[in-house]
């Protein structure tokens, strides 16, 4: 035996292979929460990270040596501008037992759909008309497992992005029972979609996203793993793993170089401190950094979130929250002095 140590901690956390890049900027959740709630809601919005800053609020946790006093927090500030809701989808089992959609109902947006469908080629369009749309998912509504609405951003309502084309992802209807989920998607389809009308202050999400991409990079960097040293027998480097095990091939667990970020990631639990369209409360002196001012409705979130600035973020109902619904924050000041450094 050689003189290595008989034991060490892995490299790498396994529940987070494969290292892989991400296939979309924006991804939708694999799942959804099931919410016992009388009216429906949707589960979902799209928002676009601004930047981070501080807040003063009451601590109100009762078990903290601070309760009832101000406490420093920092927060990160989503741009929301509302969404436009394209279609109705309705989703039963085929024949191989997997989820498909059994018919799809398209609004009318006129030229914003127009404008939504030069600029993604790929979209296809269902060429069947609203009301025999809606009648067969209303005649077909007993083999209906659950209904999502297909909804797109606006981000031309943000000229700091420089982004015209819209993200069109889907968001399911949860709350209620199918019928009464078919109305509130009928009455909300080929209108806008605010976030006050899908989530409220103090309350839990899950934040699904894409995180900062930093290239193709060693082991040293994508693992975190110990530099060799560097004496006379060296010469074939140290910035690697000192042995990469038997010869028939490199185990999947041993750390090896490749992509490095923009991952897939989801972060649970993330509460909201304010929703609010009063941009002159938010808006740092000289705007937020690498961004510039909030122009519409936005969100401030407890701590940091995942991803660069300018990317598209999705907002989820939580999926195992530790608490049903927290009180709205006593937010006491916000910080506006200038990012620029």
């Amino acid at each position: 035996m050689g003189h290595r140590k008989l034991s060490s901690p892995r490299r790498g956390s396994s529940g987070l292979r494969p290292r892989k890049r991400s296939r979309e900027l924006l991804p939708s959740p694999r799942s959804f929460p099931v919410l016992n709630l009388q009216n429906p809601v949707p589960l979902g919005f799209v928002g676009y990270k601004v930047g981070m800053t501080h807040v003063f609020m009451v601590d109100e946790n009762k078990s903290s040596s601070t309760y009832g006093k101000e406490i420093y927090v920092p927060v990160t500030v989503l741009e929301t501008p509302p969404l436009n809701v394209l279609a109705i989808r309705a989703y039963g089992l085929d024949s191989k037992g997997e989820h498909s959609v059994i018919a799809e109902a398209w609004g009318d947006l006129g030229s914003q759909l127009n404008y939504i469908q030069r600029r993604i080629k790929t979209l296809k369009l269902s060429n069947e008309k609203l009301a025999p749309a809606l009648e067969k998912i209303k005649s077909s509504i007993e083999s209906v497992s659950f209904l999502r609405l297909l909804i797109s951003t606006q981000p031309y309502l943000i000229p700091s992005l420089g982004k015209k084309t819209p993200d069109i992802v889907e968001v399911q209807i949860g709350g209620g029972d199918l019928k009464s989920q078919l109305q509130y998607a009928e009455k909300i389809l080929g209108k806008t979609l605010s976030v006050t009308d899908v989530f409220k202050e103090g309350q839990l999400v899950d934040i699904i996203g894409v995180t900062k991409g930093h290239g193709f990079q060693g082991v040293i960097k994508r693992y975190g793993v110990q530099e060799l040293p560097r004496w006379h027998k060296h010469r074939k480097g140290s910035r690697k793993v000192g042995t990469k095990g038997p010869s028939l091939g490199t185990p999947s667990y041993v750390p090896q170089p490749g992509q490095t970020g923009y991952h897939r990631r989801t972060e649970y639990n993330k509460r909201i401190f304010k929703i609010s369209n009063d941009v002159n409360s938010i808006n740092p002196k000289g705007g937020f950094v690498r961004y510039g001012l909030v122009r519409n409705s936005y969100m401030i979130i407890e701590g940091s979130t995942i991803g660069a600035i300018k990317r598209p973020l999705y907002l989820r109902y939580p999926i195992r929250p530790y608490a049903a619904q927290l009180p709205s924050p006593r937010i006491t000041y916000v910080d506006l002095n200038s990012k620029q450094g």
